[in-house]
């Protein structure tokens, strides 16, 4: 008789992916991130974090969530709703919300909650959420759990969008239209300016998730809505407090009415407790940080030039990306898997993403580069690139 508890349907499966190939372990760091780490007890090159402005280890950063844990203690022992709300959590917001210029922001404990809370708390029965077909999978996750429903449009296609506005507006109350700022595989922009005409011409809300764009994009990172220009025309934007600002925690910016409305309805923020005064206290200096200086952007932006120059020299396919993400495109599956380990062997570490994360034929090395890199870093991750390109008779 079989027996139920050594789940043989989920061993039959793991299987399969050491089939295809695609099987892996997690890696594990053994020190703090940066641009380079030690890694299952070998230093490599990092070309794989989110820490796009090296805030991940800042002294500043650091010192700040220790003096926050000596006033507020380790945790906050409760949701904010209750008391899990302190002073800290209420400064944060508000240097956050000066930051991105808007009149409020409200705290997520993490950017995957922005979106599994945001939207289900904005729309309902008798709406539709339209949502490009590249947004990530977050926003995917937040729109299946709306009772709204749901439209799709090709990427970054207006005429696409367009004609989804005009077979809706009549059908729906509400429209509300989501795309990501900068999309997290590709490093492409989204098309802001056209998206929020279009908003407008329909009475539509926009809603932009602009977790690679905060940090990197607009004056000193204040991401793709200041970059172009659209302060109080785009209803909800989303930025995660755990890429450029290297901490955790994610934040939805927009009018003081939605952040109302949330405190009362963002399932996430409800049900879970408050996030931990350390990080709080980090995120305001970094905050203060890129508040002082454009020196973290501007050395971010250098680097990127640099390193995707030496790439599109070397004829990798590196996409069409407009920021510092730079997909290294293999394609097959397999392939980009082994050419991760065989970088990996020499001294840099880049993450094969592969389905259902990207689609089936467009696995890619994507390559996170930072203001921490130094150009020697740089160059000797493009010459290990080379290395195995030839190696594997891709070049």
């Amino acid at each position: 008789m079989s027996n139920i508890h050594e789940l043989q349907f989920l061993k039959d499966k793991i299987q399969e992916l050491k089939d295809q190939g695609v099987y892996r372990k997690l890696p594990v760091l053994q020190g703090a991130s940066g641009p380079e780490v030690l890694l299952d007890g070998k230093k490599v090159i990092n070309l794989s974090s989110n820490n796009y402005l090296g805030f991940a280890n800042h002294p500043r950063l650091k010192a700040a969530a220790i003096s926050a844990v000596e006033k507020y203690g380790a945790g906050s022992g409760a949701v904010r709703t209750i008391i899990g709300n302190m002073s800290i959590h209420e400064e944060m917001e508000e240097v956050l919300s000066k930051f991105k210029r808007e009149e409020a922001a409200f705290v997520y404990q993490s950017g995957f909650n922005c979106n599994a809370g945001t939207i289900q708390a904005v729309t309902e029965a008798g709406d539709i959420i339209i949502s490009d077909e590249l947004n990530h999978a977050s926003i995917i996750d937040g729109s299946r759990l709306s009772r709204a429903d749901k439209g799709i449009y090709k990427h970054s296609d207006m005429d696409s969008l367009e004609s989804v506005l005009k077979d809706s507006r009549d059908k729906y109350r509400n429209i509300l239209i989501i795309t990501d700022g900068v999309f997290s595989m590709d490093g492409d922009i989204a098309k802001l300016p056209e998206i929020v005409q279009l908003a407008e011409k329909y009475e539509a809300m926009t809603y932009v998730d602009d977790a690679h764009g905060s940090g990197v994009l607009g004056e000193s990172g204040r991401g793709t809505v200041d970059h172009f220009g659209l302060h109080g025309r785009v209803d909800f934007t989303i930025g995660t407090l755990s890429k450029a600002i290297g901490v955790v925690g994610g934040y939805v910016a927009g009018s003081s009415t939605m952040y109302e409305w949330l405190s009362h309805r963002a399932r996430p923020v409800l049900f879970s407790t408050s996030m931990p005064p350390a990080a709080a206290g980090a995120i305001i200096e970094a905050v203060k940080m890129l508040t002082e200086s454009t020196e973290y952007t501007d050395r971010l932006w250098d680097n990127a030039k640099y390193f995707k120059e030496k790439m599109g020299t070397l004829g990798f396919d590196i996409g069409n990306s407009q920021t510092p993400i730079t997909p290294v495109i293999i394609g097959d599956e397999a392939k980009t898997m082994e050419f991760s380990r065989r970088l990996l062997d020499k001294g840099v570490f880049v993450s094969g993403i592969v389905f259902p994360t990207v689609p089936k034929g467009t696995g890619r090395l994507r390559c996170m580069v930072t203001a921490g890199h130094s150009k020697e870093q740089l160059d000797k991750a493009v010459e290990a690139f080379k290395a195995v390109g030839e190696e594997m008779r891709l070049l």
